[in-house]
C-alpha cells in the first residue's frame, strides 16, 4: 500500500485519485466527417458541414476509430462489447455547434480493464500495484475558443471539432500522486506501442481530468471529490493531486466543506480555480443518437484486431529479464517509450551480427550504452551533436572495438563524440586520431619493469601485505602509457610480476 498520507491538525488524512483520461485517436480522419485530423493547421480550414452543424448533415463512423479503440482495450486487458451505441450529451457552448456532443454512456464500447504500475522506491510507490480500469467510450471532441485574438470578442476554431477521442475512465484505485504520474505514463506508453494515440501531451492530444478526494486513514467513506479539467503533462498531474488534496483538508479542518465542482489548473501559480458546479449525468439529458446505428462487431473483427497489436510493454520487459538477461531497472527504463525501445533492439541486433553473437551475450553492453554512455555524450555536446549522424551501424562498430580490446570506455566516448560532430567512421577515426589501445604485452611489460625498479620500497611493502598498493602501480602505468595501454593486460601482468 502506498505511505502517502497528509497530516493536519486533527489526525492523518489520505487521498483518492480517479483519472478520466482523453485520448485523441490516431486517425488521419474525425469520427463522423472525412475532414483531416492533422494539428497546427490554420483556423476553421478543417471543417465538414458535418462539423459545423449544417442542417441535413448526418454523421456516419469512421471505422478506424473503432478499430483504435477496441485495440486499445485489447492492450489493458478490458472486456470489449460487441453491442455498443452512441449517446448525444446535451449542453451549450460556443465551441460546439450541434449543442450536443456525441458521446457514449449507457453502452460504451470497452468494458472493465485493468492496467499494472511498477514499484518505484524513490517514486513512493512501494509495491506493484493493479489500476482498475472502468470503461473506454469513444466520443467527439469540440472546438477550441480563442480569447486573446480581440479585446472585445473570442474566436472559435472548429478544427478540432469532431475528432475522436477515447476517453479512458480509471477507479477511484489511486492514493498518491506518484501513482497517478505511473499511471499515465504506463498509459501513454501502452497506446503509443499500440499506435491508437500519439500521446503528445503539449499538443492536447492526451489529456487528463483528475478526480480527488480525501478522508481520514481508515474511513471507508469516500469524500467529496472535485474535478479538476484538461491538464496536459504528467507533471501537472501530480501539482494538482498534491494541492487539491492540502486545499481539501485545510477547508475540511476549518469546518467547511467540499463543493463537488469543476475545477481549472493555473499552470503559473501551481493551484486550481472553481470554474463551475459539477454536473451529473442527468444534467447532461443523455438520450440515444436517432442519427446513429447501434455498433455490432463481429468476431472476424475482433481477431483482425487482437492479431494486430504488437509485443506490449510488460511483456517486452519481461523478455527482456529473461530472455537477455537484463536487470529488471534496465528492462523498465528500455520499454518505457516506443523510441527508447525500438533504437535499443536495433542497436543490439546490429552489434550481435557485427561481434558474431548471440545477442543475449552482449545485450548488457549494448543496453549500458544505450541508457548512459551514449546519452551521456550526447547531453555534454548540446547543439553539437549531430543525432543524424548516430546510426546503429556505426555505434555497432564501435561497441565492436570495446568489446575486442581495441578502445577502453573512455576512447569509445571520445570516438563518439567525434562521430556526432563530423559523420566519419569509428575505425577510421580509432586510427587517425590515435584513439586505440595498447595490448602490446611487450611495450607494456617494458613499461612495468621500470616503474617497478624504479619503486623498489613500494614493492616491498606490497609484497609485505600492503595490497591496496596495487593500484598505484596500475595508474603509473597507465600513466607511462598516456591512458593507452588495456588495462586487462596492464593487470595481467603486473600481477605476474609481483607475485
Amino acid at each position: 500500500m502506498s505511505s502517502y498520507r497528509i497530516q493536519g491538525a486533527t489526525g492523518d488524512w489520505e487521498v483518492v485519485i480517479g483519472l478520466e483520461v482523453h485520448a485523441q485517436v490516431s486517425s488521419r480522419a474525425k469520427l463522423f466527417s472525412g475532414s483531416s485530423t492533422e494539428f497546427g493547421a490554420e483556423p476553421n480550414t478543417q471543417v465538414s458541414l458535418v462539423d459545423a452543424a449544417m442542417p441535413g448533415m448526418l454523421p456516419v463512423p469512421n471505422a478506424e476509430c473503432i478499430r483504435q479503440a477496441v485495440r486499445t482495450g485489447m492492450a489493458i486487458e478490458a472486456e470489449i462489447n460487441k453491442y455498443s451505441r452512441f449517446d448525444r450529451k446535451n449542453y451549450f457552448y460556443a465551441d460546439l455547434p450541434q449543442g450536443y456532443q456525441i458521446s457514449q454512456l449507457y453502452h460504451p464500447i470497452v468494458g472493465e480493464g485493468q492496467l499494472l504500475i511498477e514499484a518505484d522506491e524513490k517514486s513512493g510507490i512501494p509495491e506493484d500495484k493493479v489500476i482498475g480500469i472502468e470503461r473506454i467510450h469513444v466520443e467527439q471532441d469540440a472546438g477550441k475558443l480563442m480569447h486573446d485574438q480581440h479585446p472585445t470578442m473570442s474566436y472559435v476554431d472548429l478544427n478540432r471539432c469532431g475528432v475522436a477521442l477515447m476517453e479512458i475512465v480509471s477507479k477511484p484505485d489511486m492514493t498518491s500522486p506518484a501513482e497517478a504520474g505511473a499511471y499515465v505514463r504506463k498509459l501513454r506508453s501502452i497506446l503509443r506501442y499500440v499506435g491508437s494515440c500519439d500521446g503528445n501531451m503539449e499538443q492536447g492530444s492526451m489529456r487528463a481530468d483528475v478526480n480527488v478526494s480525501v478522508r481520514k486513514v481508515g474511513d471507508p467513506e469516500l469524500g467529496t471529490r472535485t474535478e479538476t479539467k484538461n491538464v496536459n503533462s504528467v507533471r501537472f498531474v501530480m501539482q494538482v493531486i498534491e494541492y487539491e488534496a492540502n486545499r481539501q483538508v485545510d477547508l475540511l479542518e476549518s469546518g467547511g466543506s467540499v463543493d463537488q465542482e469543476t475545477r481549472l489548473f493555473d499552470v503559473a501559480t501551481g493551484t486550481t480555480r472553481t470554474m463551475r458546479s459539477k454536473e451529473d449525468a442527468h444534467d447532461y439529458r443523455y438520450f440515444p443518437d436517432p442519427d446513429l446505428l447501434p455498433v455490432n462487431l463481429e468476431d472476424d473483427f475482433l481477431e483482425e484486431c487482437r492479431a494486430s497489436l504488437p509485443e506490449l510493454p510488460d511483456a517486452k520487459r519481461i523478455r527482456y529479464e529473461q530472455e537477455l538477461g537484463l536487470t529488471p531497472y534496465n528492462a523498465r527504463e528500455l520499454t518505457a517509450e516506443v523510441e527508447t525501445f525500438a533504437r535499443f533492439e536495433t542497436l543490439l541486433g546490429e552489434t550481435a551480427s557485427a561481434l558474431g553473437k548471440a545477442e543475449a551475450k552482449v545485450a548488457t553492453q549494448v543496453a549500458n550504452w544505450a541508457l548512459s554512455v551514449a546519452p551521456g555524450v550526447i547531453k555534454s555536446l548540446g547543439d553539437e551533436a549531430q543525432l543524424e549522424h548516430a546510426t546503429a551501424s556505426r555505434q555497432a562498430a564501435i561497441l565492436k572495438m570495446q568489446d575486442a580490446g581495441e578502445i577502453s570506455g573512455g576512447q569509445a566516448k571520445e570516438i563518439y563524440e567525434i562521430v556526432l560532430k563530423t559523420g566519419r567512421e569509428p575505425d577510421e577515426i580509432a586510427d587517425s586520431e590515435g584513439l586505440k589501445q595498447v595490448s602490446d604485452t611487450g611495450a607494456i611489460e617494458a613499461a612495468i619493469d621500470e616503474i617497478l625498479a624504479n619503486n623498489g620500497d613500494k614493492v616491498e611493502q606490497y609484497k609485505g601485505g600492503k595490497d591496496k598498493l596495487f593500484g598505484f602501480f596500475v595508474g603509473q602505468t597507465m600513466k607511462a602509457m598516456q591512458g593507452k595501454a588495456n588495462p586487462a593486460v596492464v593487470n595481467q601482468i603486473l600481477k605476474g610480476k609481483l607475485g
